[in-house]
């Protein structure tokens, strides 16, 4: 593999702090719990298994010797959830990640919220923490397409079969 200059993540960094913040300026991050309904011990929530769902990698940038973080990646992939699909129950409680909804809308269910999240087009949701564990669900007749930007351990990344 061939070493390539690190100020393009650099600015990609600091692009997607800019991104961050023009989001964070707005209503986009509308899909999320309510405050009354925000469980501060997480609840048993069922394991749902893939149901229609396609994944594909979009990047990857190797964050292997930046600022001591070990050997991780940054990685962006596309997430298409086929009308009435399921995203399978997972945990986020060592792996940050931030979803974009680019079109249709699809329901969270959390173990740290009371109730179900919709989210739809054009918001986001941070994932990460002690006790978070989820599972999404598209009830909708049409797909959902979201963006999923993670980071993880090389042996996280997806196999072809997950694609």
């Amino acid at each position: 593999m061939k070493n390539v200059s690190m100020k393009p993540f650099i600015y990609s960094v600091a692009a997607l702090c800019v991104i961050g913040t023009v989001f964070a300026a707005t209503d986009a991050h509308a899909g999320s719990c309510p405050a009354d309904k925000v469980l501060t011990t997480p609840q048993d929530i069922p394991i749902k298994q893939s149901v229609g769902m396609k994944r594909e990698t979009l990047a990857i940038v190797n964050l292997t010797g930046w600022r001591n973080l070990g050997d991780l990646r940054l990685r962006t992939r596309r997430l298409t959830i086929a009308a009435h699909g399921i995203v399978p129950t997972h945990q986020h409680d060592d792996r940050p990640s931030i979803v974009y909804v680019l079109s249709g809308e699809i329901v969270e269910h959390s173990s740290l919220c009371a109730v179900p999240i919709l989210h739809k087009a054009g918001e986001w949701t941070p994932e990460f923490g002690p006790g978070h564990a989820h599972w999404w669900e598209n009830e909708t007749d049409k797909p959902v397409v979201l963006t999923s930007s993670d980071v993880v351990p090389p042996e996280g990344l997806d196999k072809p079969e997950d694609m």
